[in-house]
């Protein structure tokens, strides 16, 4: 009856059950060899990126070719509607005969229209659009801020300031190039000024920068008060014109005088856009990469207010075209500026061309002033994105 103490051979089961494992022991050198397994689960993650590549350069050239689509149906729209109407194939017939592809030339009178009103017309509003659409996102790269834009910091008043005090004055000394070159000076200087001020402890931060503008702005407008009040009757007129903005006075002289400032700015402007990319990660590390941030920015500088200038010079104070279309294509295409600098030139053309054709035929027969659709258009969009940068960064404190 002793035996009963063999119940501590119970406990050996377990210990049987341990003792199969015991020969399991040699299989646990390779329990470290699952690990390579999740190093090869590591692998393949970086392989899913080039799709998203793919699919945006496949974006970029839609939206790309989707633009200059629109640009030429808008300008072949643009210079049939009005008044004296032309339809689309009388236009085209038109351009085929004076370029000597063939076509038929229209009546005199359509022919007048066409070639001495609507197309100057149309070329001065691609000029226009187009550059104030590239410095906008130039200004917006260089600064490092979605709110700056030419007519925002004051560079688009301080140019018709220089216009302004040449008609003011009666100058005359560089013949058709006299306001030409005084609005580049006075937007060349303002920008200067503006970037000074709005710069500190390295760096430019959004509210510095638009208070910066408001003030320009502000002394801007009285110098043009000042202007007004010294000015005869037909200089008065002149000066309203470039408070509006307008593009009612185009001529061929006119687009011939601003294409070259035009053509100058938006072809240097394309140039900058890898080194735009590298500055949006920060200016250090753009330093460390290899770019002279401060040459680049006045070269910027420059050519934002060449751009500004042969704008303001021949369609006076036309605000919110810079700051809405880099924002549109921004959120379309994303932040690369290989494609938003000449994008946005694109898409500035594209406005002004729209926003001009409405402005002669919205109240036909009378005319709206440019200057105040763009205006009346881009604030409300202005102020979403006033209050979207706050909603993101928590606060301006």
């Amino acid at each position: 009856m002793t035996a009963t103490p063999e119940a501590p051979e119970a406990p050996e089961a377990p210990e049987t059950s341990v003792t199969p494992q015991g020969p399991e022991a040699p299989s646990t050198p390779s329990a470290p060899q699952p690990t390579p397994a999740p190093q090869e689960s590591k692998a393949p993650a970086p392989t899913p990126a080039p799709p998203p590549a793919r699919g945006r350069r496949g974006t970029t050239a839609t939206l790309a070719l989707g633009l200059a689509a629109t640009l030429l149906v808008l300008a072949l729209v643009s210079a049939g509607l009005g008044t004296y109407h032309i339809s689309p194939d009388d236009v085209l017939a038109s351009v085929q005969h004076r370029i000597g592809l063939g076509g038929a030339p229209l009546d005199r009178v359509g022919e007048s229209v066409l070639w001495n009103i609507r197309l100057p017309r149309v070329a001065l509003a691609l000029l226009v659009g187009g550059s104030l659409g590239c410095a906008g996102a130039l200004m917006q790269g260089v600064f490092g801020n979605p709110l700056a834009e030419p007519g925002v910091i004051g560079i688009s008043a301080g140019a018709a300031v220089g216009a302004v005090a040449s008609i003011a004055l009666g100058l005359s000394f560089l013949g058709n190039w006299t306001v030409t070159f005084c609005a580049f000076v006075a937007g060349l200087v303002t920008v200067l000024l503006v970037y000074v001020l709005s710069r500190s402890g390295g760096r430019t931060e959004v509210v510095t920068l638009i208070l910066t503008g408001i003030a320009v702005n502000a002394f801007a407008g009285a110098l043009i008060g000042l202007a007004i009040f010294f000015a005869d009757n037909a200089q008065i007129t002149q000066i309203t014109f470039w408070q509006l903005g307008s593009l009612a006075g185009a001529t061929w002289p006119k687009v011939l005088a601003v294409l070259p400032c035009a053509l100058l700015g938006l072809l240097v402007a394309p140039c900058y856009a890898r080194r735009l990319d590298l500055l949006a990660l920060g200016e250090r590390p753009a330093r460390h990469l290899g770019v002279d941030v401060e040459r680049m920015r006045m070269a910027l500088v420059l050519v934002v207010a060449l751009l500004t200038a042969a704008a303001v010079a021949v369609a006076g104070i036309i605000t919110f075209v810079g700051l809405l279309v880099p924002h549109l294509l921004r959120m379309a295409n994303g932040p690369g500026h290989r494609f938003l600098v000449p994008g946005s030139a694109l898409g500035g053309a594209i406005v002004l061309l729209a926003g001009d054709l409405a402005a002669r035929t919205v109240a036909d027969p009378a005319e709206l002033p440019l200057g105040v659709l763009t205006a009346l258009l881009g604030s409300p969009f202005f102020f979403w994105l006033l209050r979207r940068t706050r909603r993101k960064q928590g606060g301006w404190a």
